[in-house]
């Protein structure tokens, strides 16, 4: 079995890069684009769009590197394999969307502080509209797209990739709003935007982190799984109870820990059949459990 989890993971790393791959480039572009743009039409909300979608880039390496260090194969010094290096990537991918966003917030801040934004005014608005529209777009359609593979894979790395394609996606939307104020000459709203767009990527930064430390601080498993994984193990023949059930969560996978009362008149061999045979049912029926040990008490 073990055999057929290495297989897997060199499988899976190799679709998750090529969907990162795919984003760099989407990224490179978009940063590019919306950096000329921006300095182009004085927009100080669509250069910091531009600054994080240049994060991204970042991010997504940072997310290519755990993921190919999780698909390693277990070794002497890491018998349990690698697994965690992809939630190690996703948390150092929290703390640079956090910088990212405090660094996009005090630009804004500054501005209105200063009124920076009133000696300043944007010009080609139009333009800066264009290519705020088309991030939207384009962010939107890489974050559905490496969600996709994330839920596919399990992945926390790739998810936490997506929700940051997201968070720029909504970033986008803040800077389309600040430079469509700008049209009525209401110039304030440009900085404001920076300061919105600060808050989306600082609360998608938290939720990354978060999510991450509880899959590097073995956290159990969701309640609906739990219920369902007794629910199979209570109704399976010669099974008299479940006197124990535990699980963590080690990074995309789950280790579950079973105890459950057995007839004590049963021979050491059928007692031993009955919890194979509970160890190979919750396996194959929950993609995500890596490992399920049963040990039986007599009753």
């Amino acid at each position: 079995m073990s055999n057929n989890i290495k297989i897997n993971f060199k499988k899976d790393g190799n679709l998750a890069v090529r969907v990162s791959l795919v984003t760099i480039g989407g990224n490179i572009l978009l940063t590019v684009a919306k950096l000329i743009v921006g300095v182009i039409s004085h927009s100080s909300a669509v250069i910091s769009d531009a600054v994080h979608s240049a994060s991204d880039v970042f991010s997504t390496i940072i997310v290519i590197i755990g993921i190919k260090m999780a698909a390693k194969s277990a070794d002497k010094e890491h018998q349990y394999g690698h697994e965690r290096f992809e939630c190690i990537a996703a948390v150092v991918l929290a703390v640079v969307l956090c910088v990212t966003g405090i660094g996009i917030g005090y630009s804004g801040a500054r501005s209105i502080l200063f009124e920076d934004f009133q000696n300043n005014p944007i010009k080609n608005v139009w333009l800066a509209i264009g290519v705020s529209i088309i991030s939207i777009i384009g962010k939107e359609c890489m974050c559905r797209y490496t969600l996709r593979a994330a839920k596919k894979l399990s992945s926390s790395a790739l998810k936490a990739d997506a929700w940051h394609h997201r968070s720029d996606a909504l970033s986008s939307v803040a800077s389309f709003l600040g430079v469509l104020g700008a049209v009525n000459g209401m110039y304030l709203l440009d900085p404001l935007a920076s300061i919105v767009i600060c808050c989306f990527v600082v609360k998608a930064a938290y939720d990354i982190f978060i999510d991450s430390i509880d899959k590097l601080t073995d956290k159990s498993c969701d309640d609906a799984t739990l219920k369902e994984i007794l629910e199979l193990v209570s109704k399976q023949e010669n099974v008299i109870g479940v006197d124990l059930l535990q699980t963590r969560v080690f990074a995309n996978k789950i280790y579950v820990d079973i105890e459950i009362s057995a007839d004590g008149n049963k021979s050491l061999f059928e007692s031993h059949a009955v919890a194979e045979k509970i160890h190979e049912l919750v396996e194959k029926n929950f993609n995500n459990v890596k490992h399920c040990m049963v040990h039986v008490n007599p009753k």
